[in-house]
């Protein structure tokens, strides 16, 4: 029973661990369909406290659809694990995430 214990706090601890970041603000940048997507990552008490689209080339209304779909779920999951990719803009969504991931890496 006591290893089972141990065992459990130490698979909380592990996932827990796993998305503790940094303070500070990192860029990333990932590719979408049409071009580099560029995001600057804020991280505050060691979460996602915001994502910014700094720079893009997509196609306007696709991109603004992974836009809003996105950030604030990439906000509420602290990270992109968990996140899915918005229909209809699947490669914007790759490039968002992959860009996050990108900057959150440097924050870890």
């Amino acid at each position: 029973m006591k290893k089972l214990l141990v065992v459990a706090c130490a698979a909380m601890f592990a996932a827990g661990a796993a998305h503790a970041y940094k303070d500070g603000t990192y860029e990333g940048e990932g590719k979408g369909r049409e071009s580099t997507i560029k995001v600057a990552v804020t991280v505050a008490d060691s979460k996602v406290a915001d994502v910014k689209v700094l720079a893009q080339g997509e196609t306007p209304m696709i991109f603004a659809v992974a836009e809003q779909g996105l950030l604030p779920e990439i906000i509420k999951h602290n990270g992109t694990e968990g996140v899915d990719v918005v229909g209809g803009a699947s490669l914007s969504s790759k490039g968002i995430i992959a860009a996050v991931n990108d900057a959150l890496a440097k924050a870890q």
